[in-house]
């Protein structure tokens, strides 16, 4: 008997079931990418390109130093917000916050906004197309 024992042939990995997996779902997400149907030829889309982005006037702006701003004029306070302008509980406060204004201090104001009108308030943000 021998000592030396016969290293064992190690089995080779089955990269034909990997490939025809692959290839299945390949032809899987060409055949779903083609079941949309196509828009019509005749349709022209709406170019926004030349849209000029200002803010809702009946928005609230809120700046990053936590200065607040309706109408072009500077406020001071939510209170004296809601002393030149009561909004009606059934129509959505628009507040506009800028970039740099720290979210707790976003989260707290729009609280502090619900409590004291009881609308609902709405955050306006910039939707990015990248």
């Amino acid at each position: 008997m021998s000592l030396l024992r016969r290293p064992r042939r190690s089995r080779g990995e089955p990269t034909i079931a990997l490939i025809n997996i692959v290839f299945l779902m390949l032809i899987f997400f060409m055949i779903a990418g083609t079941l949309a149907p196509p828009l019509d030829r005749d349709l022209t889309l709406v170019d926004t390109a030349d849209l000029e982005g200002a803010a809702p006037p009946d928005a609230l702006i809120v700046h990053s130093d936590g200065r607040l701003m309706y109408g072009g004029q500077d406020i001071a306070t939510v209170t004296a917000y809601l002393a030149q302008h009561e909004p009606d509980p059934e129509v959505p406060i628009r507040l506009i916050p800028d970039r740099a204004l720290d979210a707790a201090d976003l989260v707290m104001l729009a609280r502090n906004l619900q409590a004291q009108t009881g609308s609902k308030v709405l955050i306006v943000t910039e939707r990015a197309l990248q």
